[in-house]
């Protein structure tokens, strides 16, 4: 395999950081899958990044807000690395920004990079009804119940699966119903900022927030300090935020 170019390599460095973006990171993961090359690239710079996140540094000031002004706006939320010899010192350098960005590691991921998890396929099979409490389903995250909407909503669970987006653990919970699929996440860390674009919206005393992103819509609101964010396409709004406020 000829050497990679920096664009890829500054894409696997983000895929090690948990900071590629879903859609991306899909393609880029199968790719990998068939090169050995790149599968034993990406496990160098997993431990790249890992070795960086261990120093605790924070980054100056200045370099905070220059890196600030950089992602704001960006949907994909990752920077293009320094041209320095050697690929190896290229990803480096790469990880060494992302983990400037914020304290303690990569940039956090904003609600719509979150809601692209809702069309990745499941990892594992769907969570079956709680035994002893009939609104939920066997599955927790964050110390957070997943609601089961089979009965009530007629939206079955159909699948689940766990990702790292921006250095945080998400867990999704997919939905089925008459062909339609919505995927509901739940984060770790504290919780994200909402969209400026959202629309607000009121339901059973919980505020929640909706917007349209490629297609789907997106809703997203806050349970004990975390983000939770439901996703789907060919959905109506008031289906999204009725689900979301439903009592559990």
């Amino acid at each position: 395999m000829p050497d990679p170019d920096d664009h890829l390599l500054a894409e696997l460095t983000a895929l090690a950081g948990g900071t590629l973006p879903p859609r991306r990171r899909a393609r880029l993961e199968a790719r990998v899958a068939e090169s050995p090359e790149l599968a034993e690239l990406l496990e160098s710079q997993r431990r790249a990044v890992g070795a960086l996140r261990s120093v605790e540094v924070r980054a100056p000031d200045d370099l905070r807000r220059r890196i600030a002004r950089e992602r704001a706006g960006r949907r994909s939320a990752w920077l293009r690395p320094p041209a320095l010899a050697g690929g190896l010192a290229v990803a480096a350098a790469f990880a060494l920004v992302l983990a400037l960005v914020l304290p303690g590691g990569a940039a956090a991921p904003s609600v719509v990079e979150a809601a692209e998890l809702a069309t990745l396929p499941s990892q594992a099979d769907a969570p079956s009804q709680h035994p002893a409490r009939p609104k939920l389903l066997d599955a927790r995250a964050e110390g957070l119940p997943f609601p089961d909407w089979a009965e009530k909503f007629g939206w079955r669970a159909a699948g689940r699966r766990v990702d790292e987006v921006g250095g945080r653990r998400a867990v999704t919970v997919f939905y089925e119903k008459e062909g339609r699929r919505i995927g509901y996440t739940i984060l770790s860390g504290d919780a994200l900022d909402v969209p400026g674009r959202a629309r607000p919206a009121m339901r059973e005393r919980l505020r929640l927030h909706s917007l349209k992103d490629d297609g789907r819509l997106v809703v997203t609101w806050r349970r004990d300090g975390r983000t939770c964010v439901l996703s789907g396409a060919g959905v109506e709004r008031d289906v999204l935020l009725d689900l979301a406020a439903w009592p559990q």
